[in-house]
């Protein structure tokens, strides 16, 4: 007993000095987006980097300590909304990616020749989204509006996709600082966004669409079923198959779900059954009731 719990310590430990380093990597590219091209060029975005590009014009502070101090207010405010097992989860970001940003700052870097407002804007939405990609790939989040968008779906908009809400909070975010630093700047944010979610969505699945199927068989599926409708939120469907080979019968599991929801129920299902069989299937549009899903009504 001693040394299989001495071998599944190992193997965390393992899982998690692999996670620091890709974590590490997406913090360097995140970082050098912000002060290399977004800051030079006077251009912002969404998210909580939007939130302290506004609070920049009027406080003449370093981003990565404005940054911080609203990453921790974040973590603070989802530990008393939704509890310490969902601040866990954006934790560790919220303290290495604002020191990334502060080691950045310390060096005069600037990715562009000269000012170029358009190349800044594509080369931020690039770097933010292989920066997100990554993080959401290892299973993490940041601390920033996609937090804050799922604690308003489960407080006071449950009928709305956590989608609509991250966009309307974006949207004013941006709305915001088109106020402060001019339309164009608001526009080129734009322009930012959408590189930005199209880059994450090809990091996570390439050129595949934002819904996937999730054929789960596995030794544990009372704990995946309770991980998948609890921490994720979404519907999962069973039902019994024969193996031709075995001839032993399988409890199957089906969710439908978003590309990065997938990769975090595989972290899940690996950390506690190796020998589990997941299939994904790519799905082309999905209507009805449910998180991200379009409304069968809708036209």
């Amino acid at each position: 007993m001693n040394k299989i719990i001495e071998r599944i310590n190992k193997e965390r430990v393992k899982n998690f000095c692999v996670d620091l380093i890709f974590l590490t990597l997406a913090c360097v590219i995140g970082a050098f987006a912000v002060t290399a091209v977004m800051i030079p060029n006077g251009l912002t975005t969404g998210g909580l980097t939007g939130i302290v590009r506004i609070l920049q014009y009027f406080i003449n502070v370093d981003f990565s300590i404005l940054y911080y101090g609203g990453a921790v207010i974040l973590l603070i405010f989802i530990w008393i909304t939704m509890g310490l097992k969902e601040a866990r989860k954006i934790l560790m970001l919220s303290i290495l990616y604002p020191t990334v940003l502060f080691v950045f700052e310390r060096f005069p870097l600037s990715l562009l020749e000269e000012k170029d407002m358009i190349l800044a804007a594509v080369f931020c939405g690039v770097f933010f989204g292989i920066c997100s990609g990554i993080v959401f790939w290892r299973g993490y989040a940041f601390c920033g509006t996609d937090a804050v968008a799922k604690v308003l779906k489960k407080k006071l908009f449950p009928n709305m996709a956590i989608g609509q809400i991250l966009l309307a909070l974006d949207a004013t975010i941006i709305i915001g600082a088109a106020f402060i630093y001019g339309r164009n700047i608001a526009l080129y944010a734009l322009i930012t966004q959408v590189i930005f979610t199209k880059t994450v969505d090809f990091i996570l699945f390439g050129l595949e669409t934002k819904i996937v199927q999730l054929e789960i068989i596995t030794s544990c599926t009372d704990e995946v079923t309770e991980y998948i409708i609890k921490d994720l939120e979404r519907g999962v469907s069973s039902s019994f198959v024969t193996g031709a080979y075995t001839n032993s019968e399988y409890k199957k599991l089906i969710t439908l779900c978003s590309p990065r929801e997938s990769f975090l129920i595989k972290k899940f299902i690996a950390q506690r059954d190796k020998n589990a069989f997941v299939a994904v299937i790519h799905v082309n549009s999905v209507w009805g009731k449910g998180k991200g899903f379009n409304q069968i009504d809708e036209n």
